[in-house]
């Protein structure tokens, strides 16, 4: 992608091709309805849903789209190994199915990992009062 950082998730998808665009934007749905409370912003320049923190980035490449979820699910991480990159991130080849079953698993995984952390730091915020 070249050209101005983009304002919002729609300014993002438009910067791509038809076919990069139609998957980019069902990845978006994907993660919609899989965590519906979360936020839409631009984060390091890409695509990212908050809640409670950052759930997942995505983005495309020429020759696939990238997945940045943090992981700390072991069983969910082993799944993942297939699609796993070289930091971290997941490698969605665009000459293979993208698999949004996956996205919605992870990204609900995901949600909970947060909402812990998040339930974890108000009880200890209540414990120091």
């Amino acid at each position: 992608m070249r050209g101005p950082a983009p304002k919002n998730i729609d300014d993002y998808i438009a910067a791509f091709s038809p076919e990069v665009q139609a998957i980019l934007q069902k990845i978006r749905t994907t993660i919609r309805k899989a965590a519906p409370a979360a936020q839409e912003k631009i984060g390091y320049q890409i695509p990212t849903f908050t809640l409670n923190g950052n759930l997942v980035h995505f983005a495309a490449f020429q020759k696939h789209i990238g997945l940045y979820p943090p992981i700390g699910d072991e069983q969910l991480k082993k799944e993942l190994a297939i699609y796993a990159g070289p930091r971290g991130n997941l490698r969605f080849p665009f000459d293979k199915r993208i698999p949004y079953s996956l996205i919605t698993k992870i990204v609900k995984v995901r949600v909970r990992e947060n909402q812990a952390r998040a339930d974890a730091r108000q009880r200890k915020k209540v414990m120091g009062r």
